[in-house]
């Protein structure tokens, strides 16, 4: 297989052009995002079974133009392992999400091989070939990067072509393509990738069952948010979750009680963010309570129904074992509380996840189904009582 570097607009459109007629791609980037809210674009490997190339689109003068075409073909695959990252940097450089999209990590699951298997372990168990992943802390915006380095690189996408064809043969064998329809449809969605600032606080754990504090609480969170992208740092280095939440409880509108806060810093309430703070919560106490739909989810079951909650996560774990799936892909915590709570929506409850996993919680919570061990195969049984 033919590796090389690519640094000017000529040689990765003719790359690109001969990509084109190909009927998939294998992809990956190379990134840093510690000291910046959005991600610094380092390198971008892609592969087809005869070519490999890394794209500097760091190289002065590149236009990666031709590689967004080559992303929006539709007769073209593109195949990641975890694309959620690199598709994230993608929709913030082109506008658009790579389509059609195959992302192993995804397919794997469905295929038996756990929640989240990393590209080491799928490598290893589908081709049988170790991945040195010495290089994984590599600062990849530094240059000239080594022969070493780029070898390491690509090797994220030449074993990638390989896996990828063994897991579109288990998936055809088993019959569970269409199980990745609604997954690569979340990958798929540009909201996936979206964070609007006045949802910024549904990213953090809220402790709050106040509704003032909740508004104010998610009015900093909105604040901040929009600060680190204009800043272009990380949300943490704006303001950390724990002081955000304090601020919503103490609720501080005036300099002499912003400076009361153990938290903040000295001196941090006569500074520019500080001021705008007091403007934002200010403003916050004043204005008409929103209704917040995200913490419902988070406040406490009953005691019965956390039981039945320890129920169906029992009928999870016996379903996805006996199918050999991982339970992440059928239902997740949140859908677990749905059903649990009887909240409708529940994507348990609808396609192949209610054939093989939503009826039986229908008939769990009917008293309909009960659960044996069966010492001969060593597993635990449905049994339907119906």
């Amino acid at each position: 297989m033919r590796a090389m570097m690519i640094t000017t607009t000529e040689k990765l459109t003719e790359v690109c052009n001969r990509f084109a007629q190909l009927p998939f791609i294998t992809l990956d980037t190379e990134f840093i995002r510690e000291k910046t809210y959005w991600p610094v674009l380092c390198l971008i490997q892609i592969a087809s079974k005869e070519e490999a190339y890394c794209i500097d689109p760091l190289s002065e003068g590149i236009d990666l133009t031709p590689l967004f075409g080559l992303l929006q073909n539709e007769n073209v695959v593109k195949v990641f392992h975890a694309a959620r990252q690199d598709l994230e940097i993608f929709y913030h450089l082109m506008g658009k999400i790579p389509t059609p999209l195959f992302d192993t990590q995804v397919a794997a699951m469905v295929c038996g091989f756990g929640e989240s298997v990393s590209y080491q372990q799928l490598v290893q168990e589908l081709t049988n070939t170790a991945i040195d992943k010495s290089m994984r802390y590599t600062d990849w915006s530094k240059r000239p990067l080594t022969d070493k380095q780029t070898a390491y690189a690509l090797h994220d996408v030449t074993h990638l072509v390989n896996v990828y064809e063994k897991i579109l043969e288990r998936l055809s064998n088993n019959g569970r393509e269409e199980w990745l329809v609604e997954e690569m449809a979340v990958l798929s969605n540009p909201e996936t990738y979206e964070v609007s600032n006045d949802k910024a606080w549904m990213r953090i754990k809220c402790h709050l069952t106040n509704a003032r504090q909740i508004h104010v609480f998610a009015r900093i969170c909105e604040w901040r948010e929009k600060t680190a992208k204009l800043k272009n740092r990380p949300r943490r280095h704006i303001m950390k979750d724990d002081t955000i939440q304090e601020l919503a409880v103490a609720h501080p509108i005036s300099s002499e009680q912003m400076e009361l806060l153990r938290s903040l810093p000295n001196g941090f309430s006569k500074s520019a963010y500080g001021m705008e703070l007091i403007d934002v919560i200010s403003t916050a106490m004043t204005e008409e309570v929103q209704k917040y739909e995200a913490p419902e989810k988070r406040k406490g079951l009953t005691n019965s129904q956390k039981n039945i909650g320890e129920l169906v996560r029992l009928l999870l774990a016996v379903v996805s074992d006996n199918l050999g799936v991982a339970p992440k892909i059928i239902a997740g915590t949140d859908d677990i509380v749905d059903v649990v709570v009887g909240r409708s929506g529940s994507k348990t409850m609808r396609g192949w996840r209610y054939d093989i996993f939503g009826r039986y919680v229908e008939a769990l919570k009917e008293g309909k189904l009960s659960f044996s061990y069966d010492p001969k195969c060593r597993r635990v049984k449905i049994n339907d009582l119906s």
